[in-house]
């Protein structure tokens, strides 16, 4: 055989050969979009989990904070990025709100969940001088005079608000019989309590924590499964009577459509940095709540929300 003929057949086997071979993922380092600014506490919160992932996938992770819209351009940068692995991202509640208010047509089945590992449930405070000193007093006074108080806890359709409405309805009274003030945050609206510019406020007990030790407010319930822990002394909404829970939350996900391999080494790297006794203590240490769902459940899980946030949007007036 000509030698060439030989050399020539030898080189196609060995380019074959390194053409076939797959690499595996991940091959370069990966960026995790945050739809919240920096220093805040779903930016801590991702940076803590990117940390641990990357220690587990062996490539660096880079925290991108794309804020904007309500959420809305964080969570576009996540559903339109290329899907192959590299761009990932946080995906929080709004995402099951945006669509119904119009500020996004996006909705969690335009992407690729990993999993959830926060769960915030709302609480029920009201200031330290407030005559309601248990949750069924503040419920019957608004179910008797729809309208006479206000509420808040940060923009309209918030956790918040949402948790709230669903709690008086869910009581008998009207969705709307504390009509909501929209502020700029949930600090704002703990002033506005303090100053009795409202009658109570729908947070987390994590945002109301440092007024509580200090004595200016109370928390009359949250509505969570169990009591929290560090808030030991504050009651759930169903050891009050009300079978009703609700909260914030934050998981992790990609574009649709990715490569299996990709979204099994992501879901697995995530639940191992969620169930590390790092992360765990980091979360206790911050007052935010833990919740794993893997991949599926935690598509599920948003799929059930979005349906239980758009029928309460449409009660108080804002979907559209």
């Amino acid at each position: 055989m000509n030698i060439k003929l030989l050399f020539a057949t030898a080189l196609a086997g060995t380019l074959l050969g390194i053409t076939g071979a797959h690499a595996e993922y991940p091959e370069r380092p990966i960026q995790m979009v945050v739809p919240w600014g920096a220093g805040g506490g779903s930016d801590a919160v991702a940076r803590m989990i990117a940390n641990l992932m990357e220690k587990e996938l062996g490539k660096p992770i880079a925290v991108i904070n794309k804020t904007g819209g309500s959420g809305a351009v964080g969570h576009q940068a996540i559903a339109s990025a290329k899907p192959d692995g590299y761009t990932i991202g946080m995906v929080t509640l709004e995402i099951t709100t945006m669509h119904w208010v119009g500020f996004s047509q996006l909705t969690s089945a335009d992407f690729t969940a990993f999993g959830q590992v926060n769960f915030d449930p709302a609480a029920v405070t009201v200031a330290a001088d407030s005559p309601f000193n248990s949750l069924k007093d503040f419920l019957e006074a608004a179910k008797a005079e729809p309208g006479k108080m206000k509420s808040s806890g940060g923009g309209a359709g918030s956790f918040g608000h949402i948790a709230l409405a669903g709690l008086l309805k869910t009581y008998g009274a009207a969705p709307d019989a504390t009509p909501w003030v929209t502020m700029d945050s949930a600090a704002a609206a703990q002033q506005e309590l303090m100053a009795s510019g409202i009658a109570v406020v729908g947070s987390s007990l994590g945002e109301t924590r440092a007024l509580a030790e200090a004595g200016k407010v109370k928390s009359l319930a949250v509505m969570a499964d169990e009591r929290l822990y560090g808030f030991d002394n504050v009651p759930t909404v169903k050891e009050e009577g009300v079978d009703w829970s609700y909260g914030t939350w934050r998981g992790f996900a990609g574009p649709k459509d990715m490569p299996q391999e990709a979204v099994d080494k992501l879901g697995a790297a995530l639940e191992k940095a969620y169930h590390s006794e790092e992360f765990q203590e980091f979360m206790k240490n911050r007052g935010f709540g833990l919740q794993w769902r893997n991949g599926a459940d935690f598509a599920a899980f948003m799929s059930q929300a979005d349906s239980v946030n758009g029928q309460l949007l449409k009660e108080i007036g804002l979907a559209q």
